[in-house]
Formats: structure tokens, C-alpha cells, sequence
């Protein structure tokens, strides 16, 4: 696959991981048509193999999604400020430690917005915890499995 090819399809990934903080995106979805894309032009047996772990994943994540309570974010003050803040911790801390940083990452940028727009630590953590409990749990779960298979595919691309 040429260069500039490898540049879209990482870009598609990209924003297939941001699309899984904003409501109505589909980003896992984006992130699987990006390693699709890339799997049909490269046709090795890395390549098949990871299409195929990231759809089995992709899978796991959806029934995963089902199974958690449902997103009740309307009320709760999630911005997309928020979203980004809690997003960029989430990759920070997967850079950081691998795969496991995602989620203290996640809490993390979340409790750094709500401290500095509340003030106290105690009405950060409480706003923590009701945004993790209303919809943080789903999307930090579909977040972690989008990090996850872009991550494959960029150690797959670079060896």
C-alpha cells in the first residue's frame, strides 16, 4: 500500500476513535472500515488476521454495549469538552502504559475538567462517578477497543 494510501487510512481510524465520544458517530464502525480497507489493498496474512480479531472484537464490544446500562447523558452536564478531556486522557494514558492507562486516563481527564469547573474534589469525584455510571462504562469500552485495534494496526503498518 502507498504512502499516502496508509495516510487515509489512518486518518479514517482517527476519526473513528474520536468519533466514539461524540453521540452519534459511529466510530467503531469507521475504525473497522479503515482496517478493512487497508486488509483488501495489503491482502497478507497479518492483515487478514487483524481484520479478523478487530471484528471479533468489534463484536464483543457491541453485545458488551448491550449488556451495560443504557446512556443517560441528557442532564448531567457532559459537554463536548468533557468529552475531549476525558478522550485525550484515555489516549495519554494508553501511550503512557499500554492498553491498562486507557482507563485510569479516561477517569483522569474526566476528574480534571469537573475539578477545574467545580472547584472541590469531592464534587469532581461525585461528577465522575455519575458520568461514569450514566455513560462512561459504554464509552470507555468501545474507546479502549478502538485504541486497541489502531494500535495493531499501526505495529502491524510499521514492521
Amino acid at each position: 500500500m502507498e504512502p499516502p494510501q496508509l495516510v487515509l487510512v489512518g486518518l479514517v481510524l482517527l476519526l473513528g476513535v474520536l468519533g466514539v465520544l461524540v453521540p452519534g458517530v459511529p466510530g467503531t464502525w469507521l475504525v473497522w472500515a479503515g482496517v478493512l480497507w487497508w486488509a483488501l489493498h495489503v491482502r497478507s496474512d497479518g492483515a487478514w488476521v487483524l481484520l479478523a480479531s478487530a471484528t471479533g472484537l468489534l463484536l464483543v464490544v457491541q453485545v458488551v454495549k448491550w449488556l451495560l446500562p443504557p446512556r443517560r447523558i441528557q442532564g448531567l452536564g457532559v459537554t463536548p469538552a468533557m468529552a475531549a478531556c476525558a478522550g485525550g486522557g484515555a489516549v495519554l494514558g494508553f501511550v503512557l502504559v499500554p492498553v491498562v492507562g486507557a482507563v485510569p486516563g479516561f477517569m483522569g481527564g474526566m476528574y480534571l475538567y469537573e475539578r477545574r469547573r467545580l472547584g472541590t474534589h469531592r464534587a469532581a469525584w461525585a461528577a465522575v462517578r455519575t458520568g461514569m455510571r450514566a455513560a462512561g462504562t459504554s464509552v470507555l469500552v468501545e474507546l479502549l477497543a478502538c485504541l486497541l485495534i489502531t494500535a495493531a494496526w499501526l505495529t502491524t503498518t510499521l514492521i
